[in-house]
């Protein structure tokens, strides 16, 4: 394994909170699903749609360095690591000055605390963020894949209007520890339709764990990592404002270098190599 940004991480408790040695278990998923044949195509939206599914940070159900008890607790999405805390996705868009809470919903489903949309005020594209419980990284992992390759879409009412996320959004991303790290999967989801969707891996040695499933699922891989990483919501809001003004996966790629140098200071150079773009 490269060292990538490693002193930092290494000293980093929110870093070291995404990864650790550990045996490999059977984490159960609460789905049955026997088919990755959608009924129909996943609807297309006019406006361009980011769906973002966070496995709480959880001391108890990962495979992790524990964390202070307040933010591992992956029962407890207001305080957690991942989103409420002040750089988990929740706080940190919503107090960005670029996005607008449009949607918060409390249990949505039983393998998510927490779901929030929000709108980008100078564009037409809505970002839905879904806080799954610690114990269920599985099947957050399992939803991750399914929407990237074009299953399951889901229809939300926002303002007037109808959008599509899941497997109809344009770009998913995942953040949290890395299951796969601790986990296998029974199943990998396949691509569905004739669409490539774009997708964000925030999780430690992303690219090496994520690389054979999101093949199959037919996405793009704009972000994912070579080594040790903080997943936290700066490097995920730097690729989504990229991506935004469509430019190419260096670019973004260097945004969220950038934006992880900022906060890390593990240097620029350790970490555009932290980074990678594309297959």
């Amino acid at each position: 394994m490269k060292k990538i940004c490693q002193q930092i991480v290494v000293i980093s408790l929110l870093a070291l909170s995404s990864c650790a040695d550990t045996e490999h278990a059977a984490i159960q998923s609460n789905a049955n699903r026997t088919s990755d044949a959608p009924a129909e195509p996943a609807p297309r939206n006019t406006s361009r749609v980011i769906h973002v599914l966070v496995a709480l940070c959880d001391n108890q159900y990962q495979g992790i360095v524990p964390v202070p008890a307040r933010i591992g607790n992956g029962d407890d999405a207001a305080n957690n690591l991942y989103w409420g805390a002040a750089f988990g996705v929740k706080n940190f868009f919503k107090k960005a000055g670029d996005w607008k809470l449009v949607l918060d919903e409390r249990n949505p489903a039983p393998a998510i605390l927490e779901r929030v949309v929000f709108k980008r005020k100078d564009k037409d594209v809505y970002l839905v963020a879904d806080a799954y419980r610690g114990r269920e990284i599985k099947q957050c992992t399992i939803d991750f894949l399914r929407f990237a390759a074009g299953l399951d879409a889901q229809k939300f009412a926002i303002e007037n209007a109808a959008i599509y996320a899941g497997g109809s959004a344009d770009l998913l991303a995942y953040v949290g520890h890395d299951g796969l790290m601790d986990f296998s999967l029974d199943k990998i989801p396949q691509k569905a339709d004739d669409r490539t969707r774009d997708a964000v891996i925030l999780a430690c040695i992303s690219k090496s764990y994520f690389a054979a499933p999101l093949r199959q699922t037919g996405a793009r891989p704009l972000i994912w990592t070579t080594g040790l990483m903080a997943p936290e919501a700066y490097v995920l809001k730097a690729a989504i404002d990229g991506w935004i003004l469509r430019e190419d996966g260096e670019k973004i790629r260097r945004r969220a270098a950038e934006s992880y140098n900022t906060y890390q200071r593990c240097g620029l150079k350790g970490a555009m190599n932290l980074f990678s773009t594309g297959w």
